[in-house]
């Protein structure tokens, strides 16, 4: 029985740390190159969701899907990787992201294919963020 206790309590602990070593990958991802510094998220706005869609679908849906590898790499889970800082660097910043962004360089080396710069404003920006958090959140 005391093995049992000690067993659980070890396998508890790992778990805790486990927990707690993500929480802080996540709060030390890398944020990227461009104007977004720092980005305070709220609860999701499905209006904004919305809005971020119909701008995912008019500048983004030629090169990316949501669960799909095509040009670019499927978005699906991408806030859980990366920063929103880093989203939204990306989004507006794509050319010095892949010149200056290890992660972003990553990608480019794997897709062969550069970011196109679409240059949508900071607020399409947000609501393309708050479309791939509501794509996440299900």
């Amino acid at each position: 029985m005391k093995k049992i206790v000690i067993g659980l309590s070890f396998l508890v602990t790992l778990v805790i740390i486990g927990i707690w070593g993500f929480a802080q990958d996540n709060a030390d991802l890398p944020k990227g190159v461009g104007p977004i510094e720092t980005l305070e998220l709220t609860e999701l706005d499905p209006a904004l969701a919305e809005t971020g869609k119909v701008t995912f679908e008019q500048f983004c849906s030629a090169c990316h899907k949501i669960e799909e590898r095509y040009i670019g790499p499927a978005l699906l889970g991408v806030t859980e990787r990366r920063a929103p800082e880093w989203i939204m660097n990306m989004i507006l910043n794509p050319d010095v992201m892949i010149q200056e962004d290890d992660t972003a360089y990553e990608l480019f080396a794997e897709y062969l294919t550069p970011m196109a710069n679409q240059h949508v404003s900071e607020e399409q920006a947000r609501s393309i963020l708050e479309y791939f958090r509501s794509n996440d959140a299900q």
